[in-house]
């Protein structure tokens, strides 16, 4: 019944900017945390931020801090990731994803492992 889909990926220049937004059906952000993840050509897939269920905790990937904001809209069910400043290094398949075993990010800290719950992704392209 849970289904999330993700939009607003696209080809942008090094230092611009995009936001990613995935909207959700048949769940309610009130009863788990949201993560984006992404995985590029030939690497693993890794977590990019996280959020919890109250939207006040949010954790992110070292590489982002500072240039990446996740937060989310319960009335909508639409979760969003701005990405500022973008690299060619962001270059990848960005996903998002639920977890229904956690409130806050636990999940997310330790890998990612209990977000059972994925869209089927949208491309970011960073040109030099």
């Amino acid at each position: 019944q849970v289904q999330l889909v993700e939009s607003g990926g696209g080809l942008v220049q090094a230092g611009g900017s995009l936001r990613l937004s995935c909207t959700a059906s048949g769940m309610t952000f009130d009863d788990c945390s949201m993560g984006w993840f992404r995985q590029a050509p030939g690497k693993e897939r890794e977590g990019v931020a996280c959020i919890s269920w109250s939207g006040i905790t949010t954790d992110y990937e070292d590489s982002v801090k500072g240039r990446f904001t996740i937060s989310k809209d319960n009335a909508k069910n639409t979760l969003y990731l701005q990405m500022n400043s973008l690299k060619p290094e962001d270059t990848a398949v960005y996903y998002c994803a639920a977890d229904f075993s956690n409130y806050y990010c636990n999940s997310f800290l330790a890998g990612g492992s209990d977000f059972g719950y994925w869209g089927q992704g949208t491309q970011v392209t960073v040109s030099s």
